[in-house]
């Protein structure tokens, strides 16, 4: 079994529904407790997530941040096509007034390989997906300095060795979504990230940025594979693939 072209439009349109569900609750939410706020939205996108997934692909596996257990296929490893999806990516900018910074993943991996996926960044009313007519990634990385974005709470070492040697600049953003189409959107060339992330954290990001040209591995060089029994796949390069080469050296030298 393959993805079609509906599986494209199901992730985008999934997302979407699910960041304005989780725009409601925030509105709503406002002057409560942001741990309340967070736990409530998180909640809210999974169930419909999931609700919908168990309607549309009742045949497909599902693992969720939220809830890896699947009641079709509770042992995903015989089933070839798995919806991966994170529900509220970055759940502490989501209970921060303003910021705009978190995101909801739905991807579809089919036999390990993330080949639907979309992310959309509610708050920016923004939803990039594989079934998006992508330009051609610059030849050039359109900025006097290469911008790498890292992790607000965690800055990867290597991150900032990459920028020593190539005098970059270094942006913390919150959700991993976020980070991601930042380099798909050009606001950034390279997203650099270890030092811990799940299948949920990166694969819709991933499919959505090898949909665009972009250069996508673990930090070593290797392929990104899903839907392994242990969903910890701790650390993730994305970036203009003009720069993958000299990241690369850089972080395995």
């Amino acid at each position: 079994m393959k993805a079609n072209n509906e599986d494209h439009y199901l992730a985008e349109d999934l997302a979407t529904r699910a960041g304005l569900l989780l725009l409601e609750e925030r509105k709503l939410g406002k002057d409560s407790d942001p741990e309340v706020l967070k736990q409530k939205g998180d909640q809210k996108s999974h169930n419909f997530l999931m609700q919908e997934l168990a309607s549309l692909r009742p045949k497909d596996g599902v693992l969720s941040e939220e809830g890896s257990a699947d009641p079709i296929h509770p042992d995903r490893s015989g089933t070839e096509r798995v919806w991966i999806i994170d529900p509220l990516d970055g759940t502490r900018e989501f209970g921060e007034p303003q910021r705009d910074d978190w995101a909801v993943h739905v991807a579809l991996a089919v036999g390990g390989l993330p080949v639907v996926g979309a992310v959309a960044i509610p708050a920016l009313n923004l939803t990039f997906s594989t079934c998006n007519d992508f330009s051609e990634p610059s030849s050039s990385t359109g900025s006097e300095k290469v911008r790498i974005v890292v992790s607000r709470s965690r800055p990867p070492v290597e991150a900032s060795r990459v920028a020593k040697k190539i005098d970059a600049e270094l942006i913390e953003m919150g959700s991993a979504g976020a980070k991601a189409m930042a380099v798909v959107r050009g606001t950034a060339e390279v997203y650099i990230h270890s030092g811990g992330q799940y299948e949920w954290d990166n694969c819709a990001p991933a499919a959505v940025a090898l949909a665009a040209g972009l250069h996508v591995s673990r930090l070593d060089g290797s392929l990104l594979n899903y839907n392994n029994s242990d969903p910890w796949l701790p650390d993730l390069l994305i970036c203009n693939p003009i720069l993958a080469l000299p990241v690369l050296e850089i972080l395995n030298s």
